[in-house]
């Protein structure tokens, strides 16, 4: 079976055809299943800076703090996560199904390298705001020599 390859606005919104994204299987015993697209969503971001930090600002509404998965090395960031759907109502029922459920992520490259152990993640009302203060690469330091 050959994958169909998502558009430009599939990926970044994690909306899908639905007919990619959920298809109904008949087994050979006669059963259906439905094979959920295990393809990872990509987060849309917001990235900027000023002469001291980098911050990235996303939307994730719907997920809960502790289920999220932030990582920060001194070059890049990645966020992800996965959205629960709530109480499944049957296809039919719906008029509009337009919202992602799944899991989702981003990683990001960064313009300058940032001091990850002194970086911080606040959510509040479904935004996600990382900052991320810029390593000083002409901060000099002068050191002392020790006599033993």
């Amino acid at each position: 079976m050959k994958k169909e390859k998502r558009s430009f606005f599939e990926r970044i919104t994690g909306i899908g055809s639905g007919e990619r994204d959920a298809k109904v299987l008949k087994q050979p015993h006669g059963e259906n299943w439905t094979e959920q697209n295990q393809e990872e969503a990509q987060l849309a971001v917001d990235v900027y800076q000023t002469p001291t930090e980098i911050i990235v600002i996303s939307m994730i509404a719907g997920v809960k703090s502790e289920d999220l998965d932030i990582s920060i090395t001194r070059e890049m960031v990645t966020i992800k996560a996965k959205r629960e759907e709530p109480e499944s109502l049957e296809k039919e029922k719906y008029v509009y199904k337009e919202l992602y459920w799944g899991s989702f992520g981003r990683t990001v490259v960064l313009p300058d390298e940032v001091d990850a152990d002194n970086s911080e993640a606040i959510e509040k009302h479904g935004l996600l705001i990382i900052r991320m203060p810029k390593i000083n690469k002409n901060q000099s330091k002068s050191l002392k020599v020790k006599s033993l």
